[in-house]
């Protein structure tokens, strides 16, 4: 019999805690495999309660499913459960940890045409001989794992002390985590004639996410269509929690332009993967709908794609416009690592710069996460995994307005903030690795916890962004909040230099 709730039922005695929590993940590659593994041995134990967090893989029959739980829904019930299952994922593997288990981890297998990238293979491999997961391959050690966890709970268990340890130490040993994974890809070092004619420009596609601003819209499709680029630009406008203007639609020309709705999870993410999925180019640029390209913006970055065919993402420089001050934002160098993010955001890199090679997402590290609270920093997420697989190519030259305002769809979501910066620490235990860029977000997620009114906590994350890093600016920014300095203010002062939060 199938169970369509999204809980366990409750037991004779009223309590409702699984025995079992399994997490799949929740990105869009499917680990179909596991859940039915799960789904055998939940056929043959009838008498435990088994709830499988299955994501976009297939909906379990035997145990009771549940596509999607925020962090925090997940976190509780783990801590609930007798035994966790994860896969290799190292977010999931810290929170469950954090929850007092020793996770029974399943990797995915790229030999059978699972996504996992090197990052995470070698995460489990050394968490497994660090002591701090038991990894199994075959649906036997699984169940084999299940039965001895259930039996003999104690040795599955870990406590808050231990597990912060475990983390720490599993870090450092053996460089758990390398800052630029194993065989990531490098640019090429020999240059190349910047003169080289192309005969050949390819189509690009250009993702425009929009949310009630059709006066902005319409200058950054001007932008686009303007370009000095031969080949055919073709915009995908998504419409997200908006009614679409067909209007804007065209056909004719290099200059194509399509309008839909956001068919994915309401927000940012998942306008962007809508308009990912729905393209058909090898090359992808993201626009948010206030900005707007300078005329040379795509040729240079294509140039650079047609160069160099191992790079996935090629950022450039901004302009930052703010109450008609303007700051020019460029990197002075043209290689960003996985470290360099870790280290700093580098705002530079903004997702309106962004080109990327659509396979790097759909068949390498995925597309944008739609996890993430608000969708807020998931530009920042996919850098970071983007990096993961090799550098990021920069041109050190501005090809960006980028506008700030206060009608920006984050303008004083200060809890929003909060909830997906620790989302952020959670899912990436390396910034525990670089001091500087921990201190980095826990100062802003001090900022925002002030200027959301919650002290206790703003205080909290003040104490850990001290104790990463004691010269970090942003805790002496969230403890003028704290004292009362209006957040808006600081915000304002920082904008007119050019700088975010």
């Amino acid at each position: 019999m199938t169970e369509q709730t999204t809980r366990p039922a409750p037991r004779p005695d009223g309590s409702d805690h699984p025995d079992i929590v399994v997490s799949v993940g929740t990105d869009h590659h499917a680990f179909d495999r596991l859940v039915r593994w799960i789904d055998d041995y939940a056929r043959t134990h009838r008498d435990l309660r088994i709830l499988v967090q299955h994501g976009h893989s297939a909906q379990p029959l035997a145990a009771s499913g549940t596509p999607f739980l925020p962090g925090d829904d997940l976190g509780e019930l783990m801590r609930a459960a007798r035994v966790v299952v994860t896969h290799g994922g190292p977010g999931t593997i810290v929170q469950a940890r954090r929850a007092g288990h020793l996770p029974v981890v399943v990797p995915r297998d790229p030999e059978l045409g699972e996504h996992v990238d090197d990052h995470q293979l070698l995460f489990v491999s050394r968490l497994e001989e660090a002591g701090r997961v038991r990894a199994c391959s075959s649906p036997q050690q699984l169940y084999a794992l299940l039965d001895k966890a259930l039996s003999s709970p104690d040795d599955f268990r870990v406590g808050p002390q231990d597990d912060e340890g475990a983390v720490r130490s599993a870090l450092r040993a053996g460089a758990l985590i390398d800052l630029v994974a194993p065989g990531a890809r490098t640019p090429d070092p020999r240059p190349r004639p910047e003169s080289e004619e192309v005969t050949d420009w390819p189509e690009v596609t250009v993702v425009v996410p929009t949310r009630d601003r059709p006066e902005l819209l319409r200058r950054t499709l001007r932008a686009i269509s303007e370009q000095d680029y031969p080949g055919t630009i073709t915009t995908i406008v998504v419409y997200d929690n908006d009614q679409p203007d067909p209007s804007l639609a065209r056909a004719e020309g290099n200059r194509p332009v399509r309008v839909v709705t956001n068919t994915l999870t309401p927000g940012l993410a998942g306008a962007r993967n809508t308009g990912v999925l729905a393209a058909h180019t090898d090359l992808v640029a993201f626009c948010d709908d206030d900005d707007t390209w300078l005329p040379g913006k795509l040729r240079a970055q294509v140039r650079v794609m047609l160069q160099e065919p191992g790079t996935d993402l090629v950022c450039c420089g901004i302009t930052v416009v703010y109450d008609r001050v303007e700051a020019v934002r460029t990197l002075d160098r043209t290689s960003v690592t996985f470290g360099d993010l870790l280290g700093s955001r580098l705002t530079e890199l903004h997702p309106s710069t962004f080109l990327i090679r659509r396979r790097a997402m759909i068949d390498g590290c995925g597309t944008v996460s739609e996890e993430i609270p608000g969708s807020y920093a998931e530009d920042y997420e996919l850098l970071l995994r983007l990096a993961r697989r090799g550098p990021i190519r920069n041109i050190p030259e501005t090809g960006v307005r980028v506008l700030w305002h206060r009608r920006s769809h984050f303008s004083g979501r200060w809890q929003t903030i909060a909830t997906a910066l620790r989302w952020l620490l959670e899912r990436y235990p390396e910034f525990r690795l670089v001091p500087r860029g921990h201190a980095r977000v826990a100062g802003q997620i001090a900022f925002a916890e002030a200027a959301a009114g919650r002290r206790r906590a703003a205080l909290r994350w003040i104490g850990t962004t001290l104790r990463a890093r004691p010269a970090e600016a942003r805790a002496l920014l969230a403890f003028l909040v704290v004292l009362g300095v209006p957040p808006g203010w600081i915000m304002r002062a920082l904008h007119l230099r050019g700088k975010g939060l």
